[in-house]
């Protein structure tokens, strides 16, 4: 067959029922899905792995996994549609949830029509140049791209509704899969209301484990794992956005699987509201992973016949012999959706945050630029303070009027830093938080009703001194926007930072006296989309008190996201670690910062702060000003060195070392073509061996020959490490070995002190 093709094949079951069979492959990526419908079914996913030698045979999985119907239980033992209810026996979690007046509606869906094929639509990067080509020489098209998919209408005529379910399977590997509810009924029929829409994807039965991450502020993605029993394992997240304690990812795999090994496979939700990740399994049943919107009453209304519908996110499902292998299809797609941001490195970035806080002035910030720019600095972002009476954050957010207190001309001295900064050759950076108000602002006084709340006389639990605004009031939607677009087109700015700091509690529209949470959303992806429209190359970082909102939904649009406030180095190293397991680490600000952390008070060498930032799109969170010239010397030369590699790092292939020390971390970004490689040694703390043992390389081609030798910057071990020989491979000739011996055996790593990493390379020969 061909690379990409969908192939469709019909027969008869044992027991006479017709079937069709719907096979999805993307060969390259060594991917594939199939389907069965058995008579008007929904169809049931009965294959998702690798590609099928026979695509034929997929007629033979009806008779091959139906169940037999078992004592004490119904006619038709429970076996999953991707739709389950109670009409095909399901009795778990209720998957699909629709009232009318309140009522429970049962339904039985009948498909009424299929058809084969899906479209990927064009990227953002489409608003200013159709192609891109990157370090290779690729070219990398922002257009529709057509593939593997299969569109199925089911409807329930008697009580009014109709399904669209689409499946499809992306060019890396990744599947998604997404339904549209639709009222069939008319005008004089009570409306209809979604309560949930949950999809999901079937796991063997020999995924018996469920990795998950919590978190809260300052330690985002902390991983967790529990076996995966009988019963629902479920994440929900009801703070308006995924918030620190979401998973990314929620992975079933062979018990013990790792990042390079083990069968999984993982689901996420991109959408950037309320959402769950769960995993079930009846008694009948093997295990479903999958997750949706959680809908609150009345947010998912249908009224007339063709007036309105209900779309679901897109549920997107990976599967990998370890989670390397999981997280390169995300990252395939997230590249995807921003070839022009990956067909070269990220611009080093400045932020002004950590090094001054609320205290903006013209002279200290035109200083820190110089600093910046002498630094190997390419942009510069301004971050909170510099706009109405916001010098602490009790008071102005939502007045987005350049503050006269701080800037005395106004937008002449702000446009003045803009202009000194893109005379430096940086692009210019500005801090917005738009969906947020203080209620000690003029935006709030004169318009409360633009505050989201329960009731007209409460406002919900404040967070921070803010409150949300309404951004479902076209007129609160219309100022934010209209004053974000007129101040990147007064200053010049290439780059927002938008943040969001407040848990979206009791939110409700004054306007409407709906929740608002479901539309609150697509507002803010319609400031993003209409602001890029309008100002081709500008980018915006996702922002939310730090890795508050990281999810597909909100990287259809952002650049960039902030992974953590925290950028003390020890606590970066896992959660850059597992936010890459969806996030290209090009795409996650990693920022070199102050010692002792800000955030944490640990004290760290400047080499670890520099390592721990050296993948990502590396930046500063430091105040230069104050900093001894041995200081900014070392991190020019750590930002040289970045600019060497970056290029590659944009499409590099990601991957962590699993090892059985939990006091080391092994990882690495190795080139598509597998020719060179660089990792990154990290020992977080005492180990339980010492010194440490041989650590694997992931990735290398295991019939190619590597020189491996230090990074430059990490060549001199002086301060850093404790061994009291010299090892013979730190040098500049390093050590020839093969792919799978490095792989297999490793190498032994310098014997560091604890809260120290190095970075060394690995190039093929020949």
């Amino acid at each position: 067959m061909a690379e990409n093709e969908t192939l469709t094949f019909t027969g008869v079951a044992a027991d006479g029922t017709p079937l069709t069979a719907v096979y999805m492959a993307q060969t390259a990526a060594d991917a594939a899905l199939g389907l069965i419908f058995a008579g008007d079914e929904l169809p049931r996913i009965v294959h998702w792995g690798r590609p099928l030698t026979d695509p034929k045979t997929l007629l033979a999985a009806y008779d091959a996994l139906k169940p037999q119907r078992v004592s004490g239980a119904l006619d038709e033992t429970a076996w999953p549609s991707v739709l389950p209810t109670q009409a095909e026996s399901w009795i778990g979690e209720p998957r699909v949830v629709l009232r009318r007046d309140g009522i429970e509606l049962f339904p039985k869906f009948t498909v009424t029509d299929v058809q084969a094929g899906g479209v990927v639509t064009a990227s953002l990067d489409a608003a200013t140049a159709d192609q891109y080509t990157d370090v290779t020489g690729h070219v990398r098209t922002t257009g529709p791209v057509r593939v593997p998919g299969v569109s199925v209408t089911a409807r329930d005529e008697e009580q009014g509704l109709g399904i669209e379910w689409r499946l499809e399977l992306l060019p890396g590997g990744l599947a998604r899969q997404k339904a549209i509810v639709t009222n069939l009924f008319g005008g004089d029929q009570p409306a209809l209301e979604v309560g949930k829409i949950e999809l999901g994807f079937p796991v063997p039965e020999i995924a018996g484990e469920i990795l998950t991450t919590t978190g809260h502020h300052l330690r985002e993605r902390s991983p967790q794992r529990q076996p995966l029993t009988v019963g629902r394992f479920e994440k929900p997240q009801l703070a308006g956005r995924p918030d620190f304690d979401a998973s990314l990812l929620l992975t079933a795999g062979v018990p013990g699987f790792g990042f390079e090994h083990g069968e999984a496979y993982a689901v996420h939700v991109g959408w950037s509201g309320n959402s769950v990740l769960s995993a079930e399994r009846l008694p009948y049943t093997q295990g479903i992973i999958g997750g949706g919107e959680l809908l609150l009453g009345g947010e998912a209304t249908l009224a007339a016949q063709g007036e309105s519908s209900y779309e679901t996110p897109w549920l997107f499902g990976s599967f990998g012999d370890g989670l390397n292998e999981i997280a390169a299809r995300f990252h395939a797609y997230v590249r995807s959706r921003h070839p022009r941001l990956f067909s070269k490195g990220r611009p080093v970035i400045l932020n002004t945050w950590e090094a001054v806080y609320f205290q903006h002035d013209f002279d200290t910030l035109k200083a820190l630029a110089d600093k910046a720019a002498a630094s190997g600095v390419e942009r510069f972002v301004v971050d909170d303070g510099w706009f109405g009476s916001r010098r602490d954050d009790t008071s102005g957010l939502g007045d987005w009027q350049i503050a006269q207190e701080v800037w005395p001309d106004g937008p002449k001295s702000l446009k003045a830093l803009a202009d000194y900064v893109h005379g430096k050759g940086m692009q210019f950076g500005l801090w917005f938080e738009p969906e947020m108000v203080n209620p000690d602002s003029d935006v709030a006084r004169e318009h409360p009703d633009w505050i989201l709340a329960p009731t007209a006389g409460r406002l919900p639990m404040q967070g921070r001194s803010q409150q949300v605004l309404d951004l479902t009031n076209p007129e609160a939607f219309e100022y934010i926007f209209n004053t974000m677009d007129a101040l990147v087109g007064e200053l010049g700015i290439d780059y927002i930072k938008w943040d969001h700091n407040k848990l979206v509690t009791e939110a409700a529209s004054r306007r409407s006296g709906r929740p608002a949470v479901h539309a609150q959303t697509l507002a803010v992806y319609e400031i993003f989309k209409g602001l890029k429209a309008g100002h081709p190359g500008l980018e915006i970082e996702s922002c939310s008190s730090g890795g508050g909102r990281v999810d597909l939904g909100i990287l259809e649009y952002a650049d960039r996201i902030w992974a953590s406030d925290c950028v003390d180095p020890v606590e970066r190293a896992d959660i850059q670690r597992y936010t890459s397991l969806l996030v290209p680490p090009a795409m996650m600000g990693e920022h070199v910062g102050a010692s002792p952390a800000h955030s944490t008070q640990r004290a760290t060498s400047q080499e670890l702060r520099m390592a721990m930032a050296f993948f990502g799109h590396m930046g500063i969170e430091w105040n230069l000003l104050k900093e001894p010239e041995d200081a900014l010397a070392k991190l020019a030369v750590w930002v040289a060195e970045f600019k060497k590699h970056r290029d590659w790092f944009a499409i590099d292939t990601c991957v962590h070392a699993d090892a059985n020390d939990p006091a080391v971390r092994l990882d690495g970004m190795v080139m598509p073509s597998r020719d060179a490689a660089i990792y990154r040694f990290t020992q977080l703390a005492t180990g339980q061996t010492y010194p440490a043992a041989p650590v694997r390389l992931p990735g290398l081609d295991p019939d190619r020959t590597y020189r491996v030798s230090p990074l430059d910057p990490s060549l001199d071990l002086t301060g850093l490490a404790n061994g009291q020989s010299t090892l013979g491979w730190w040098n500049e000739d390093g050590v020839v070995m093969t792919g799978e011996a490095l792989d297999r055996y490793g190498i032994r790593p310098p014997s560091l002190h604890p809260q120290q990493a190095v970075l060394f390379k690995a190039v093929a020969l020949g």
